[in-house]
């Protein structure tokens, strides 16, 4: 049955001061009779509704452990929760499981999202980019009239190019409608290219690229 809340205590002390027998009482909460009882001896021996308090298992990492993880995580942004936790040892020198890493970086703000997939940048790539955007920020709407702003994408045809799931038992690994049909170097694709830019260089672009093809 569900678990009473605040409002509902009251509501059940309210129909026992009203004369009903808990027998009612419990039936009209949808509570177990035990809790109807309890909850009114509960009433006279503390003068209040509210749980007791209750000794919860205590931290089986010290705070120097949990700055620790804080900070290794920092250090390597991609080290996962299960191989942090192979390397701390709680109080009672047993492993830590990966659940508790996740609860104490999240404690310190950190989530597990997907990364940002981005081009291979050296140095050199970096300070390159910089330096243009210094040069070109001062840059007016005339001036941006003649550059063009290109990228490209793949997409794939064939399937979703990500990671896909598939719900299964342990022992349905081969059946047909569990495995996944791809054809080999990943199928067809198809490549995009688009551009920002000023409308009277764009179309100028697409005219030439129309005509050689």
């Amino acid at each position: 049955m569900p678990r009473l809340t605040e409002v509902d205590r009251h509501r059940a002390l309210g129909l026992l001061q009203a004369g009903l027998p808990i027998s009612e009482v419990y039936l009209r909460m949808n509570a177990n009779r035990t809790s109807i009882f309890r909850l009114r001896q509960r009433l006279h021996e503390t003068d209040t509704v509210s749980d007791r308090p209750r000794s919860w298992r205590p931290r089986c990492t010290t705070q120097r452990q949990d700055r620790n993880l804080v900070r290794n995580h920092m250090n390597n942004r991609f080290l996962s929760a299960t191989a942090s936790a192979r390397q701390t040892r709680e109080r009672n020198n047993q492993r830590i499981g990966a659940n508790t890493v996740r609860r104490r970086l999240s404690t310190s703000g950190l989530r597990a999202r997907r990364p940002y997939i981005g081009p291979i940048l050296t140095q050199r790539h970096r300070h390159q980019r910089t330096l243009w955007a210094q040069e070109h920020a001062a840059w007016d709407r005339i001036q941006l009239r003649n550059v063009v702003f290109s990228d490209e994408s793949r997409f794939c045809i064939d399937h979703a190019h990500g990671r896909v799931r598939v719900w299964r038992r342990s022992s349905e690994r081969y059946p047909a409608d569990c495995v996944r049909e791809q054809a080999r170097w990943d199928g067809a694709s198809l490549m995009m290219c688009c551009c920002i830019g000023s409308p009277r260089r764009v179309h100028t672009i697409l005219a030439g690229a129309c005509l050689d093809l």
